[in-house]
């Protein structure tokens, strides 16, 4: 492994994580899911993943996408924890938040 690779890995590694609240909504519907995430800036893409793949473990998300295009959903950064949250309290104040969040938008969580 070349130099460079090496310091591009650990720079990724050592990126700081941005955990949040996002929603996924399906415009075809009207339905919407919530869920938290330590890493929000790549749920998407995981959550994609296992949606285009039939794997999702959120059962009538699946439902949905598999009924309708994928371009029916977006996918929304609701809000974002600070960086210098301490873990202990990142756990709580995400779970905190999405119920929130679930409220105010009448959706599902994931």
């Amino acid at each position: 492994m070349t130099t460079s690779r090496k310091a591009l890995i650990a720079e990724y590694k050592e990126r700081p994580t941005i955990a949040g609240i996002y929603a996924v909504i399906c415009s075809a519907t009207g339905q919407v899911w919530v869920g938290k995430s330590r890493h929000i800036d790549t749920e998407q893409n995981g959550l994609w993943f296992t949606l285009r793949h039939g794997g999702s473990p959120y059962r009538s998300l699946q439902a949905a996408w598999t009924a309708h295009s994928p371009e029916d959903f977006r996918f929304e950064q609701l809000d974002r924890l600070p960086e210098d949250i301490s873990d202990l309290r990142r756990k709580d104040e995400l779970a905190g938040r999405a119920k929130l969040w679930i409220a105010r938008l009448g959706a599902e969580a994931l």
